[in-house]
């Protein structure tokens, strides 16, 4: 095989980059961790545990801030040394699509699930007082929800549902497998029962229905429901402009070349941040498909947060990992 062939795949070519998120442990700051070595050449629609698919983002843009200064020495200035100012590395890009994940990271602040309302309950902008939520049973699992015989005559194929503990009036970060939300006191949350089903992430959509049981599309993320857990319909996501709780995730972007090799960005820990701007910015855009067709695209805008790589205890922002393609040049 000849040179030119050989370093020809070592340009990256590729047509769109991917995002998948994972939570972090709000409790510990501990990321969830991309593994090159492990995780490196997953299939782009099957990522590992815990990573989530968010598809295909666009408008991929990543900076860094981070500067190195100098320590100069003698009566002329000279250079004699350098070390690394502070850390700075942010992010943005537009979500091409919508979901309640997609929604929450661009939005920034806690993120709501708009629970089926009683049709007697009072107007509220994020949704009234829900119909009482229905007990899930032992032996359910991630994929099935079991609730028994006439309970589940309450939901249809189709529905979303929302899968999570009552609120019992604790404070600090609430949500089953992913910290949805902040209660600092639980009067600001109206001592709501319903609170942390109104926040969680762990949602699902029923796919099929048995005589007992929701059959659900995807696992609960959160995994098995838990002793105590209970269930109810939600008719649509909500986020706000504004709110005290800010999301933090671990980020991974993979854009996958052309020539069959593969760049992956990782970010341990990644927090919605928009730089203050004069009239400020866009948290929607466009992409026309056909006149007048266009796609509503989701802005999102992040700053990264300090992760120690326990292989020598450095602080970094980031991991960018190259995956050569096969048989090309190294260098």
């Amino acid at each position: 095989m000849s040179s030119q062939t050989l370093r020809a795949g070592m340009v990256p070519i590729a047509r769109r980059v991917r995002a998948y998120f994972a939570p972090v442990n709000r409790a510990t700051e501990m990321a969830s961790v991309f593994d090159p070595a492990k995780h490196g050449a997953f299939l782009l629609d099957a990522p590992p545990p815990p990573w989530i698919d968010l598809g295909w983002i666009g408008k991929f843009q990543r900076n860094c801030g981070t500067s190195s200064e100098i320590v100069r020495a003698g009566s002329r200035g000279i250079p004699v040394s350098q070390f690394r100012g502070p850390l700075e590395a942010r992010v943005d890009f537009d979500f091409r699509e919508w979901g309640k994940l997609q929604m929450a990271l661009a939005g920034g602040a806690e993120h709501m699930n708009v629970l089926s309302a009683t049709p007697s309950a009072d107007a509220q902008p994020s949704g009234g007082t829900p119909v009482a939520a229905v007990a899930v049973l032992p032996g359910s699992t991630a994929s099935e929800v079991v609730l028994g015989a006439g309970a589940v005559d309450g939901f249809a194929i189709g529905d979303i549902v929302a899968v999570d503990a009552d609120y019992h009036q604790q404070t600090g970060y609430v949500g089953t497998g992913i910290s949805a939300a902040y209660v600092a006191d639980s009067a600001d949350v109206n001592h709501d029962v319903n609170y942390v089903r109104r926040v969680t992430f762990n949602i699902g959509r029923v796919a099929e229905k048995t005589a007992t049981s929701l059959l659900l599309a995807q696992n609960l993320p959160g995994g098995a429901p838990a002793s105590g857990t209970a269930v109810q319909k939600v008719v649509a996501f909500v986020d706000r402009e504004g709110g005290s709780f800010f999301q933090e995730w671990s980020a991974l972007f993979v854009l996958q070349e052309e020539s069959g090799g593969r760049v992956c960005f990782h970010y341990p820990r990644l927090t919605p941040h928009a730089q203050a701007t004069p009239g400020g910015y866009s948290k929607e855009g466009t992409v026309e498909i056909e006149e007048p067709l266009v796609s509503t695209v989701l802005h999102a805008s992040f700053v990264a947060l300090p992760y120690t790589d326990v292989n020598d205890g450095a602080q970094v922002l980031c991991f960018r990992s190259y995956f050569p393609a096969e048989m090309t040049a190294m260098y």
